[in-house]
């Protein structure tokens, strides 16, 4: 059996999870969004399926497919201690970007007054 990650680094599995995290599709709905084959669709949800990732409900003469998101808890774990990093990254670059805007909004601020000051002593000058 493959891991969770095998299944997930493969990039049209990819696509297919992305498509059913917002609503279930049919492979038919699949197949035109993706622009893959019905056999490849099929053979990549069959994997999905079977790992768990998806689920299916028959609908009438379609068979619908929607997202379980259990497996990912797995991805969701392993990534845990990586988040702390970014986190500690993000929010440098948060602070960054703050003082990027008061120093911006510092030298707007400047130039609105020597604007100000230039009108009125071109308003002198014109009398």
């Amino acid at each position: 059996m493959e891991s969770v990650f095998e299944i997930i680094a493969e990039p049209n599995r990819r696509a297919i999870l992305s498509l059913l995290v917002s609503s279930q599709q049919s492979v038919g709905e699949i197949e035109r969004q993706l622009r893959m084959p019905q056999p490849t669709v099929s053979k990549h949800l069959r994997v999905l399926r079977d790992a768990g990732f998806v689920e299916s409900t028959v609908d009438a003469q379609r068979r619908l497919y929607r997202l379980n998101p259990e497996p990912l808890q797995q991805v969701d774990d392993w990534l845990a201690p990586f988040r702390r990093f970014w986190s500690a990254h993000l929010d440098a670059l948060e602070r960054h970007l703050d003082r990027m805007e008061q120093v911006t909004q510092t030298k707007k601020k400047a130039r609105r007054r020597r604007r100000g000051a230039n009108r009125e002593r071109d308003k002198g000058e014109k009398k």
